[in-house]
């Protein structure tokens, strides 16, 4: 894929890049590791001062940066300026907690005084360089979500964006340099897909994160593995939304449109496939694809849009492949199911489809679906609900819609995910833990299980003097 911003309306190409040099690239990797060697001195109130800087230059220029995602990948605009707004708020957070999530652990001195020290503790020491290869789907948030941590605990960044959205990975490099972040601290690399392991294999970058597809995420752990890297990794989802006869039904459909088309469907975590009691499928099935049927479709700069295109026209027609694959099969779409004619059709749109009688023969039923499309199962119990949760390779989250607390606890015992959501929409938040299990990926990112995935957890010990 060629560095480029290509509008996904219009499939005009606006602005074109050029990658940079091995010279170029070199002077990157140069630089972070030289700031790397003063920044991981630096106080944690220099790096929170650095981290709340970072967010008043957010908030400043929010509809400028939502324009630039938007034009870049079609997410509905007032979506970016919440994208935004979020990001401001998770730098905050880790300004505000970060020191305290790092901060020394010290074990109760009876603990260790067998061990022959006077005392001793753990101090979190940052890695170094961390290699952030970054996708289009939330191009400020997953990046965000990455260096806020990343920083406060010292490390410094190299952001490798996904190709398509080379605007929005300047602007984050411009962001922090407006912040006043030391030169070298965080920068973006223009490279292709293609340089990216000469730059793990590099000896001064000492760890790398990932969120995108499953076989990028094989082929940078491969790498990283070989030469014995840190790696944390957030793959694709396929998750789950659960909806049990004591659910308020009203609000689980409500929950249920908003979950599977944020993004214009393009989240690892948006529900993709719900599995719904007997008892209420009918009820549900029918008021959710008569929602998701009611959304408009359009220009996403404009505010009354409920869909945009989707970011590329190769996942545009990937996921059309998934759909006719599952009618051709006989899944029935309950609502959408084709492309757009024109003048939709000059961009990379696909309409919010519902689709049932999915088997496990369809493509669908096994791989993820990027994009606006939902497919529903029936089922007659619980046990049948968790068992049909669990049949996927993936395991990133889940919704569960059940006001009964046997039900809650038998559904976080045994659903194999990184999260579950009960009677509310699934979301990262800078406070709790997100990452999967499975083919999802391993790690975490965010809370304090994010700031300390890329720390050295240093044993202190002390003797007698």
């Amino acid at each position: 894929m060629p560095i480029a911003t290509v509008n996904p309306a219009t499939g005009e190409t606006l602005e074109t890049f050029e990658a940079l040099s091995p010279h170029e690239l070199e002077l990157r990797l140069a630089r972070a590791y030289a700031a790397f060697r003063e920044y991981r001195t630096t106080a944690f109130e220099f790096r929170s001062q650095l981290l709340r800087r970072a967010a008043q230059v957010l908030d400043a220029d929010r509809d400028r940066l939502a324009r630039t995602m938007t034009t870049e990948m079609g997410k509905p605009l007032p979506q970016a300026a919440a994208e935004t707004a979020k990001c401001a708020r998770a730098l905050r957070w880790y300004a505000d907690h970060g020191a305290a999530l790092i901060a020394d652990e010290r074990p109760a001195e009876e603990d260790v005084a067998d061990s022959g020290a006077t005392a001793a503790y753990v101090r979190y020491r940052p890695l170094g360089v961390v290699l952030a290869v970054m996708p289009w789907n939330f191009p400020l948030w997953q990046v965000v979500r990455f260096a806020a941590p990343a920083l406060m605990a010292g490390n410094v960044g190299l952001l490798k964006h996904a190709s398509n959205v080379p605007r929005t990975a300047l602007a984050l490099e411009e962001v922090f340099r407006r912040a006043g972040a030391p030169e070298g601290c965080f920068q973006a690399l223009l490279i292709g897909s293609g340089a990216v392991a000469s730059v793990i294999r590099d000896r001064r970058v000492a760890a790398v994160t990932l969120t995108g597809s499953e076989p990028a995420g094989r082929s940078v752990a491969a790498v990283a593995g070989d030469e014995l890297k840190k790696t944390v990794l957030e793959l694709g989802g396929s998750d789950p939304f659960v909806v049990l006869p004591s659910a308020d039904l009203d609000a689980a459909v409500r929950t249920a449109v908003r979950a599977r088309v944020q993004n214009n469907g393009q989240s690892c975590i948006a529900a993709k496939r719900f599995i719904v009691h007997s008892d209420v499928y009918p009820r549900f099935t029918g008021e959710f694809a008569k929602a998701m049927g009611a959304l408009r479709m359009g220009d996403p700069m404009e505010p009354d849009t409920d869909i945009g295109p989707l970011a590329t026209r190769q996942g545009r027609d990937e996921l059309s492949a998934l759909v006719s694959d599952a009618l051709a099969l006989g899944a029935v779409a309950e609502c959408g199911g084709d492309r757009p004619e024109e003048p939709l059709g000059r961009g990379w749109y696909y309409p919010p489809t519902v689709l049932t009688g999915i088997t496990s023969a369809m493509r669908i039923h096994r791989e993820e679906a990027f994009g606006p499309v939902a497919t529903v199962y029936r089922v007659d119990s619980l046990e049948e609900a968790v068992a049909l949760a669990n049949d996927t390779p993936f395991g990133l989250s889940s919704n569960v819609w059940t006001t009964d607390p046997a039900e809650q606890e038998r559904c976080v015992r045994d659903i194999e995910a990184g999260g579950v959501f009960f009677n509310g929409m699934t979301a990262s938040h800078p406070a709790l833990p997100f990452g999967g299990v499975k083919r999802s990926g391993y790690g975490r990112e965010l809370a304090g299980h994010g700031i300390r995935e890329f720390c050295n957890a240093t044993t202190v010990w002390l003797g007698p003097v």
